[in-house]
């Protein structure tokens, strides 16, 4: 499969064609806010610190501070005031957002004087299954889900724990629970006509050689858009895990037989607010990327 075009766009549905994480055309025209109101999180990704803030800094999980839900709502006003170009709601963390009570307060809030908005979410999938019916109710129409590996054993190399259902699951059972619980939640999620997009970060010596695997599961499942993410070194991570930019743009080609593959995206913190690839619009931001 190749890059969306013009013409296809015309038969998608606006979920997809005003979305800018769902669609390079849409990157250009319209932007999102990304609310931060989901501080914890489930599992610990072995590539993952979510407690360091920097203005210059562009990377998912990073935040100058957590919002309240009403302080959220109150955000979105601000944004919205006067017009903007901004269509999507987006709740990506810094944790996991279906882990945050907030995260559905925060929806329903926004959603109750934002109709014409479009609500998407970021996760690990770990609870999907458990909130489909409520991210419906709530009017979520995108889904985003990190989906690193179909092989346990990888897995137990790239998450350190899984916590579900009062329970904390390391090595490849924990990587085993969450495995299945991705999968029943994309499908679930598909099943409702919501759009789903996979993430997978790309860990040299780790999962790099599955990655067309995942390719073809997810594209068997009905996802709409894979998303191949370099993984930002710290953590258990190193310099040395990290792909190049064409290692990428192979694995991309390969991964493209399957499914839609995602090129535009920023790796974008979870207060970041505008169009990719522009300034976050935080008052602090003196950045010219986001």
């Amino acid at each position: 499969m190749n890059d969306d075009s013009n013409e296809n766009e015309k038969r998608l549905p606006a979920h997809i064609v005003k979305h800018p994480c769902f669609s390079a055309i849409a990157s250009r025209s319209y932007g999102r806010i990304h609310l931060p109101v989901a501080p914890e999180c489930n599992i610990q990704c072995n590539f993952c610190i979510r407690k360091f803030d920097c203005v210059n800094e562009s990377r998912p999980g990073v935040t100058s501070r957590i919002l309240e839900p009403i302080e959220a709502l109150a955000r979105v006003d601000e944004v919205m005031a006067g017009g903007s170009d901004n269509t999507v709601v987006g709740i990506a963390g810094p944790g996991d957002p279906l882990f945050n009570p907030e995260t559905f307060e925060t929806i329903r809030l926004v959603g109750e004087k934002h109709e014409d908005m479009l609500y998407c979410l970021s996760t690990n999938g770990l609870l999907l299954p458990d909130y489909v019916s409520t991210l419906k109710r709530l009017r979520v129409t995108n889904i985003t889900v990190t989906m690193n590996t179909l092989d346990p054993v990888i897995g137990a190399k790239i998450y350190s724990f899984v916590k579900y259902d009062g329970n904390v699951y390391h090595g490849e059972e924990g990587a085993r629970l969450l495995l299945q619980k991705q999968i029943e939640g994309i499908k679930a999620a598909v099943a409702e006509g919501m759009a789903v997009k996979v993430n997978t970060v790309l860990i040299k010596n780790v999962n790099f050689d599955e990655v067309e695997e995942i390719a073809k599961k997810i594209s068997s499942m009905g996802v709409y858009m894979h998303n191949l993410m370099p993984v930002i070194p710290q953590f258990k991570f190193d310099a040395s895990h990290r792909p190049s930019p064409e290692e990428i743009a192979r694995l991309r080609e390969r991964c493209g037989k399957w499914l839609l593959q995602m090129k535009h995206c920023r790796q974008c913190r979870s207060d970041a607010v505008g169009k990719l690839g522009s300034c976050d619009g935080s008052p602090s931001c003196s950045r010219s990327s986001c």
